[in-house]
């Protein structure tokens, strides 16, 4: 069977694969994805047609590297930090990928490091879409990011997650497209350099995910189409402008008002607050009743975020809310940047692996 035959249910893959590659290969690839803050919903409920649409920002400091060699036997790796519920994702997508493409050649997959899953970084997509392209490229398959994420059943709702694999930035999608289409990419903007992020995480829980989140989605009530005219009039004319021309407060607001507008939509499912957990809303509320900040929280959390104007103004704020009392001892904080580029994909020996096709 053909790759393209074997590929041939899912819409994009006919179009995506181009040939495969000819030319030797290394014994072993490593893929470095990045995490990506899901910064809100435009219109969940389709008050005009189209449902979703999404609004997302890659991060550096925190993301997803695998590896992939030749073995013996199908083998998957964990280092040991990473938790081991990642092992049964891996080896459904492992499975997927050598039915569907018939190559069967045994492999070892090791996820050298990850985000925590269900924590609001996107995860799911970054891995499914790492060990697709490592695996894509150690048997010379030419494969689109958007193709293997319809493989691999990722991008049902947000197409931030496939873009920010691809090319990093704060990006805006359309919203899943007719039959369940990836989500086009509307816009991309360089995330200013000297911005930060702050992102509190509460490890001691999960956030919404599977069967439970779409069960949520489900049981909301509508959003209002007024709402949802208002999310997108933030997005347009207050966070992509500010975000363009390096202008931070209109920024700060927008965000901050699309996560209060969007968060108390999705509130009922959270126990009756826009933050999942009580620990992270305190901080991030303290934060933005002393500082400028694009604050909320990352999808169904935990994570909470608040963007600053500089690294300066980040480790101030940090310190002053932890003086005030407002941080939970067990909540870890980081400082990151937003990371304009997207996963690199490349040789093990190769310190400089190229970004994907």
């Amino acid at each position: 069977m053909s790759l393209s035959a074997a590929l041939g249910f899912v819409p994009e893959a006919r179009e995506m694969i181009r040939h495969v590659r000819r030319a030797p290969r290394p014994d072993a690839f490593v893929v470095d994805a990045p995490a990506r803050l899901h910064l809100g919903f435009l219109d969940p409920s389709a008050s005009m047609g189209r449902r979703f649409a999404s609004l997302g920002l890659v991060i550096d400091g925190i993301g997803t590297r695998l590896e992939i060699a030749a073995a013996d036997r199908n083998d998957i790796v964990l280092a040991s930090d990473v938790d081991a519920g990642e092992a049964a994702r891996l080896q459904r997508h492992l499975d997927t990928l050598q039915r569907r493409t018939g190559r069967d050649t045994p492999v070892r997959v090791t996820l050298l490091s990850a985000p925590p899953a269900h924590s609001g970084f996107g995860s799911g997509t970054q891995l499914a879409l790492a060990i697709g392209h490592a695996f894509a490229r150690f048997h010379r398959i030419d494969i689109g990011s958007a193709a293997l994420a319809a493989l691999l059943g990722r991008g049902e709702r947000s197409g931030v997650g496939i873009a920010g694999f691809d090319r990093g930035g704060l990006l805006l999608d359309g919203g899943p497209g007719t039959g369940g289409a990836i989500a086009p990419l509307l816009s991309r903007i360089e995330f200013p350099a000297e911005w930060r992020v702050v992102l509190i995480l509460d490890e001691r829980m999960d956030g919404l995910s599977g069967v439970a989140e779409r069960q949520a989605i489900d049981t909301l009530p509508p959003f209002p189409r007024e709402r949802a005219a208002d999310v997108c009039h933030q997005v347009l004319m207050r966070v992509l402008p500010g975000a363009l021309e390096h202008d931070f407060a209109p920024f700060a607001d927008g965000v901050s008002a699309i996560q209060r507008l969007v968060g108390g939509h999705f509130a009922p499912a959270q126990g009756g607050s826009m933050y999942t957990s009580s620990a992270v809303r305190r901080a991030i509320e303290w934060i933005e009743q002393h500082h400028c900040a694009g604050t909320g929280q990352s999808s169904w959390g935990p994570t909470g975020f608040a963007i600053m104007s500089s690294a300066q103004e980040a480790e101030r704020a940090i310190a002053g809310a932890r003086a005030a009392g407002a941080v939970d001892p067990a909540l870890r904080i980081l400082v990151v940047r937003g990371r304009n580029h997207g996963a690199r994909v490349g040789p093990a020996s190769d310190d400089a692996a190229a970004g994907p096709d």
